[in-house]
């Protein structure tokens, strides 16, 4: 990428970014989902991950802010506790395993974790305090590990029973928490200031679309095409790993 004006990289890195902000604002979910992959294919594992946290992070703080009433503290507390400790366990494996093992695992997550959403999985132990345990540490080392650590707590509140209304505002109060732990374990992304400027400039964009269409494209097909573009950065990724290994 270029050090003073922008580029090929730059205008690549603004349309992924675009894409997750996009989708965030319009679903309450999905940054991750769709831009890990894409991010980890352009900056590497590392820098993708580290970069998705923040974005996702400084996204989920700002949609908090007229929803944090609805927060649930007593699903929220142990979810957030859980993946405190398991932060530090993803991280340590992400700088020891080569990049194209990333690459597959980060794939093979996001792959995964698609599929069980997408059939809303009915798991008993995701329920009740136990499971807000389960799916936080789950959360927790996958968001620092892949930087995908919503899965499992929309699995949790699929069992739970919780509505979109309900699920919005905790999955952003859990997005900044577990977030805030990832970069605190993991760093800030090294970028140049265009970098930083594309990725900028393209979450207020893609936060403005998000809000536009988020009144009028019916929530059945924004959740599915969030779930389609992941599902197909996912097993890009996968296919990326493999070669790379082979």
């Amino acid at each position: 990428m270029t050090n003073g004006t922008w580029g090929t990289g730059e205008a690549l890195l603004a349309g992924i970014v675009l894409l997750g902000s996009g989708v965030q604002w319009l679903t309450g979910m999905g940054f991750a989902l769709v831009a890990v992959p894409a991010l980890v294919l352009l900056l590497g594992p590392a820098q993708g991950v580290v970069l998705a946290n923040c974005a996702a992070g400084a996204i989920s703080v700002v949609g908090l802010a007229g929803g944090w009433r609805r927060v649930r503290p007593a699903a929220m507390v142990p979810l957030c506790v859980a993946a405190a400790c398991t932060v530090p366990a993803g991280s340590w494996l992400t700088r020891r395993l080569p990049e194209p093992v990333l690459l597959l695992g980060m794939g093979a997550l996001v792959t995964v974790a698609v599929v069980l959403v997408m059939r809303g999985a009915r798991i008993p132990a995701l329920r009740g305090a136990r499971g807000a345990v389960l799916a936080g540490a789950a959360g927790g080392f996958m968001n620092s590990a892949a930087g995908v650590g919503g899965p499992p707590v929309s699995l949790y509140a699929v069992n739970a029973g919780w509505t979109v209304r309900e699920f919005v505002p905790n999955a952003q109060f859990y997005g900044v928490v577990v977030n805030a732990f990832s970069v605190a374990a993991n760093g800030v992304p090294k970028l140049a200031a265009p970098q930083w400027a594309a990725v900028a400039v393209a979450m207020t964009v893609g936060a403005s679309i998000g809000r536009a269409l988020a009144g009028r494209l019916p929530e059945r097909r924004a959740r599915l095409l969030v779930l389609g573009l992941a599902l197909a950065g996912g097993v890009t990724a996968v296919g990326k790993g493999l070669f790379g290994i082979s």
